[in-house]
């Protein structure tokens, strides 16, 4: 079996509910939390990330938002993890209802594959 020397990138899926203490902000002041409380610290404490937002409250009840991740590698993605938790982004502003957390097309790199299941037209 052959084995990869550089660790796959890890993609993670945080689904999210908004807080009625972030719904009581005005559209101003949840941009200036987010930009002064929360991005700071990730660019503080972590090096190769990358993240999309998707909003997802017009199709779901339970999940309003969902943000996606990417690191370089798990210790990146652990870095994240940690200074998410140490902002008001988690649990204050945000429930984060889940962590999803894989590598694309891991099974492809376990068995030296092609990957079949990913799809471009």
């Amino acid at each position: 079996m052959p084995t990869e020397e550089a660790e796959a990138p890890v993609t993670a899926f945080l689904p999210v509910k908004t807080t009625p203490e972030w719904l009581a902000l005005t559209v101003q002041e949840r941009v200036d939390a987010f930009t002064t409380q929360v991005v700071p610290a990730i660019e503080a404490k972590t090096t190769g990330v990358r993240s999309r937002f998707y909003d997802t409250e017009f199709y779901s009840a339970r999940v309003t938002d969902v943000w996606v991740w990417e690191a370089d590698d798990h210790h990146a993605y652990q870095l994240l993890i940690d200074a998410l938790r140490e902002t008001p982004f988690w649990d204050r502003y945000f429930e984060v209802v889940d962590l999803l957390v894989g590598t694309e097309n891991g099974y492809a790199r376990t068995y030296g594959l092609d990957a079949v299941a990913t799809i471009t037209t």
